[in-house]
């Protein structure tokens, strides 16, 4: 069963083969954190796999690689049907270590006999009727699922069929051989849903011609290098244990050192810019959701209710109410605008645990957040700061390169055409301001304002969003929040949400990739090791990492293995600075370094080795 859903390289596809047993494919299998339920089951899509090509803003190309995967999705639908109907054995691996055994004896002959693919259209009636005689209750689903009219259905010759939006090639010949792959099979609920069928889901990639194929090959192996979820673990950085329940992070001592970082980087830079810090509480009573409408708009993300004396109250799914509560203590006058208030605040989200993914989606986390309450006349000028402040502390961590989205007034909105315009105004010449090139989602905002969401680009080309400034227009007026004018008269001020990382958690899985681990200097949760060639030097070795600590550097000493075996620990921890000593550094009281990143850096003095490790942290330089 196949319907296809345009995501971000066009339409990402799923088939199964029966209502008994089910097959899933996907046009690509994931390397990034996007993952999404779309229509009827997860769908894992990529955010940028065309950056490895020339042609990635060439429609022609995108349009064939789009008919190439629906197509192939759709006659390995039919390889698997005729494994089913025939005494055939069908190979597929249990792990990723079995790939190349993968493949369905089928898939390439149907690609030889050249079959034709058309394309029907029917009414929902009878694509009801047809699938219903098959006897397949989750193509009934899917059909229940697709809003568009009419329905389409494609045949591969008159040997098989199935529900698909297209498009295709016009016959199988027109598919590369070399250039498709399945790649590996999982087990995936139906929808998503830990109370639903487990089903089979097989995952493959279609190219236009074999050196395409191998170049996503290797790009797929540079992501499995960089998986957080692998490095995380290898370098002690954190982990999701069974036992606390799924989608809840335990920061470990590294981790934690690194987010403490991240920490005080962000507060140090809002304190600069004039935002007040906050910390609010993670749970309030249900009747404050209700007021700010995410019982009606957003339950189905919220944690179930709690009892207290009586009472119902709610863990968090955001922070905003408790930001238009403390606004609200008070009355303001026009003269104390603009107010900013920013707060590192934990929320607690419902996510189907088929969902979840590594730091990338998780049921609790930590969003950077700030709201900016202000005048209509002030909203350009805010949104440029924040414009700013974004580049600042994004350029801190090493990402320089955005794409960004300004989202225009969807089809229903509150709020009246005046201010509305004004705010995407206002939006767009803060951009424009700063010389950010954009591109508009025309109804792509949010029914309370417009927005912009900017994503960042890793070092494999692979965007992520990130950061994103709302202009609100609902919680004021839900909260009845005022202020008093220069006339006296009580106005309405206007409401700006944003973030700049997003979530702790999900900025720090993409600074994982990103690094690949190896993280720089000044963020390196431990910056040196000082290690000794035999036992008989540990005592100064100590001293050394004494004095390191007391003047701010990341130190740890290690023994009792022989020197090589330290150094290559090391280098598979991936510490920046190594300080070996040996009878020689002893004598003379000093080390002999040596860096990860530029090798040898001879014999030293500690306080030399300390002046040159603080200014090189401070100056976000490798030393």
């Amino acid at each position: 069963m196949k319907y296809s859903y345009a995501g971000a390289l066009g339409r990402t596809m799923a088939l199964s083969l029966s209502s008994s047993r089910s097959l899933f494919f996907t046009s690509s299998k994931s390397l990034s954190p996007l993952n999404s339920t779309f229509s009827c089951f997860p769908i894992r899509q990529i955010s940028s796999l065309f950056l490895l090509y020339p042609s990635k803003n060439n429609s022609c190309t995108r349009n064939k690689l789009l008919r190439c995967r629906n197509s192939f999705s759709t006659h390995v639908s039919v390889a698997a049907d005729e494994h089913t109907n025939s005494d055939d054995k069908i190979v597929l691996p249990t792990n990723e270590s079995s790939h190349g055994l993968l493949r369905i004896r089928h898939t390439d002959r149907i690609i030889s006999r050249n079959l034709p693919l058309v394309r029907e259209e029917v009414s929902r009636d009878e694509a009801q009727r047809r699938i219903m005689a098959i006897n397949e209750p989750y193509k009934i689903e899917i059909l229940e699922s697709i809003q568009e009219e009419p329905i389409t259905i494609y045949h591969i010759g008159n040997e098989w069929w199935d529900l698909c939006a297209g498009p295709h090639v016009e016959t199988t010949g027109k598919i590369n051989k070399k250039a498709v792959e399945l790649e590996s099979v999982a087990g995936a609920y139906w929808r998503g849903d830990v109370k639903k069928p487990m089903l089979q889901r097989i995952y493959g990639t279609a190219w236009e011609n074999e050196d395409q194929l191998k170049a996503y090959l290797h790009f797929k192996e540079e992501a499995k290098r960089r998986d957080h979820r692998r490095i995380g673990q290898d370098l002690d950085l954190f982990s999701i244990q069974d036992e606390a329940g799924g989608g809840l992070v335990f920061w470990h001592p590294k981790g934690a050192i690194i987010r403490h970082i991240i920490e005080d980087t962000w507060k140090k830079i809002h304190m600069e810019r004039g935002y007040d810090l906050l910390y609010t509480p993670h749970v309030a009573k249900a009747d404050l959701w209700k007021i700010s409408g995410h019982l009606d708009f957003y339950k189905e993300n919220m944690f179930d209710q709690m009892e207290i004396e009586e009472e119902l109250f709610q863990l968090r799914p955001m922070n905003c109410p408790y930001h238009v509560l403390i606004y609200k203590r008070q009355l303001h006058s026009y003269r104390d605008f603009p107010i900013r208030v920013a707060e590192l605040g934990t929320v607690y989200r419902y996510e189907l645990s088929g969902a979840l993914h590594g730091l990338f989606r998780v049921r609790g986390f930590t969003q950077d957040d700030a709201h900016i309450f202000c005048l209509e006349d002030q909203i350009k000028d805010e949104i440029r700061g924040v414009l700013d402040l974004t580049e600042e502390i994004l350029q801190q961590f090493g990402f320089d390169k955005y794409e960004v989205n300004l989202s225009t007034r969807p089809e229903k909105a509150v709020g009246d055409d005046e201010i509305w315009e004004k705010a995407t105004s206002a939006l767009k010449d803060a951009l424009e301001d700063k010389g950010w090139s954009y591109q508009i989602d025309d109804g792509g905002g949010a029914f309370y304002g417009p927005k912009i969401d900017l994503k960042i680009e890793d070092a494999l080309g692979r965007k992520w969003q990130c950061s994103t400034i709302q202009v609100d227009f609902n919680l004021p007026q839900r909260f009845d929040i005022t202020y008093v004018d220069s006339n006296q008269e009580r106005k309405r001020p206007i409401m700006i949400h944003r973030a700049v990382l997003g979530s702790l958690e999900r900025f720090f899985g993409v600074l994982i990739e990103n690094y690949a681990g190896d993280f720089p200097l000044w963020l390196s949760p431990i910056q040196a090791r000082v290690l000794p060639v035999t036992d008989a030097q540990l005592q100064y070795c100590n001293e050394v990492g004494k004095k390191l600590k007391a003047s701010g550097i990341r130190v740890e000493v290690c023994s009792g293995e022989r020197l090589p075996k330290l150094i290559r620990n090391a280098e598979k921890q991936k510490i920046p600075l190594m300080a070996v000593v040996g009878p020689k550094e002893v004598e003379t009281q000093t080390i002999t370094v040596r860096s990860r990143f530029a090798g040898e850096l001879g014999n030293m003095s500690i306080d030399e080795f300390i002046r040159r490790t603080k200014t090189a942290s401070e100056s976000r330089t490798f030393l």
